[in-house]
């Protein structure tokens, strides 16, 4: 099994839900298209899906990238960290805005840990 493309089907499927949970959001709260504004609860599920899309801009490039030169494993496994960061980044938010930092930190470190690893990985590969 390719533990690195099934993180990143299961990264396009959870944001696939963060959509579908906006979009019944959307609904609840007579959210007409295209606003995006206009009730506090739909508004915090735009953001969750919003934030989740510009995280995912430099996720699936820096897992497969990271993926190159390092252990399949060990990329999958700060990938799956960074698919339960987005799934309490989503809780919190939806919560309380104020108390999404500890999802926020387990998307960001992953992110930044498989683009050091690219890089570095990119960088002993041009050497040798």
């Amino acid at each position: 099994m390719n533990w690195i493309h099934l993180v990143a089907v299961l990264a396009l499927l959870e944001y696939l839900a963060f959509t579908v949970l906006t979009g019944r959001a959307r609904v609840k709260y007579k959210i007409r298209a295209p606003a995006t504004s206009g009730h506090e609860m739909f508004e915090r599920a735009y953001r969750v899906q919003m934030n989740t899309l510009e995280q995912l801009v430099v996720f699936l490039p820096v897992l497969f990238l990271a993926g190159r030169y390092w252990p399949p494993a060990v990329v999958a496994g700060v990938g799956a960290v960074f698919l339960l960061g987005r799934v309490l980044y989503r809780h919190q938010y939806v919560k309380d805005p104020a108390s999404r930092a500890p999802g926020f930190i387990l998307t960001l470190l992953p992110n930044a840990a498989l683009l050091l690893a690219a890089l570095l990985g990119a960088l002993r590969g041009a050497a040798a």
